[in-house]
């Protein structure tokens, strides 16, 4: 059984969700093997190891995270080389999409980014990809070399499976031309006590409509267990931080449920959510272009219906 490669998203070790949605992909296709890059393994061998990792490629040196990208993409391109894997998978990150298009020039291969579903097909990958702000749904497969996939955050339900995670130090040193832009400083993202925005199940996002005041967005959030979010109009204005940012030039989510408050539904907004699996809006206007889109809609003063909603959620609980 052909190896499928699957670079593992972790901070210091701590692996986040959408590394074991790819393991779980990955075993659709082969026998699931991580790329571990960074310090932290011991910590994450277990997590590799409950979701299927049957080996481990790691590299300790620091020198190829202190670059941006390309080193990553050249660890890759040579373990492609070496292992001959059925396909690599990557997150459906910013970062992970530039290491993925990086590797599929080094390696002559078809790329595939923002992949919904995979599978395994006769005589290769067959993907589902959201395209064109969401809207339209391509199936795609690659036709040349060993197909790099980039899966959006919640395409798969994580699914337990024993694995060995033996793990292999792999001889990789950077070449110079890998080295052309350095970090030179990263802090960690402030804790908020909320899931991360690109892998909750619920988000609950905010736009123009809340005048600035996310309190009753960040409540209904917490009632909840939700991430919260932003459409560019509240970012720009200053009222939530940039990294909350839903929308084409900020981040893309796939939800189980999305919550749409206050935010108007212009198409760089859509672009970011539209793959969500049940779309819920609240806007006072009821000609806003989010309710072409939505599941279910409210039409109705934020402040008025957040509130009834987040005490109802409480009463339930309770």
């Amino acid at each position: 059984m052909a190896e499928v490669l699957v670079l593992v998203d972790h901070v210091e070790g701590k692996v986040r969700k959408t590394t074991a949605e790819l393991l779980t992909i990955a075993r659709r296709l082969g026998e699931p093997s991580a790329v571990f890059v960074g310090a932290g393994f011991d910590a994450a061998k277990e997590s590799l190891a409950r979701f299927g990792a049957e080996k481990v490629y790691r590299v300790e040196s620091p020198e190829v995270l202190e670059h941006l990208v390309v080193p990553q993409a050249e660890l890759l391109a040579q373990l492609v080389a070496e292992k001959s894997p059925a396909a690599v998978l990557v997150p459906a990150s910013p970062e992970g999409k530039e290491v993925a298009a990086r590797l599929a020039v080094k390696t002559e291969s078809g790329l595939i980014t923002d992949a919904v579903d995979v599978q395994a097909a006769d005589g290769g990958v067959a993907t589902t990809q959201s395209v064109f702000a969401g809207s339209y749904t391509v199936a795609a497969t690659v036709t040349k070399g060993t197909p790099i996939i980039a899966v959006k955050p919640n395409s798969a339900t994580p699914e337990e499976a024993a694995g060995a995670a033996a793990d292999e130090v792999v001889d990789f040193t950077p070449s110079d031309a890998a080295k052309g832009a350095r970090i030179t400083e990263s802090k960690p993202k402030q804790a908020t006590g909320r899931p991360e925005l690109t892998e909750a199940a619920i988000v609950v996002s905010g736009g123009r409509g809340t005048g600035g005041d996310f309190s009753k967005v960040e409540d209904f959030a917490d009632s909840l267990g939700a991430a919260v979010g932003a459409s560019r109009a509240a970012v720009d204005a200053g009222w939530y931080p940039h990294t909350s940012q839903v929308g084409q030039t900020g981040k893309q989510v796939s939800p189980q449920l999305y919550v749409a408050c206050g935010i108007s539904g212009a198409i760089q907004h859509r672009a970011g959510m539209q793959t969500s699996k049940t779309i819920v809006a609240v806007n006072k206007d009821n000609e806003a272009p989010i309710f072409e889109l939505v599941d279910f809609g409210v039409v109705g003063d934020l402040f008025t219906v957040l509130p009834q909603a987040t005490e109802a959620i409480k009463a339930s609980k309770d």
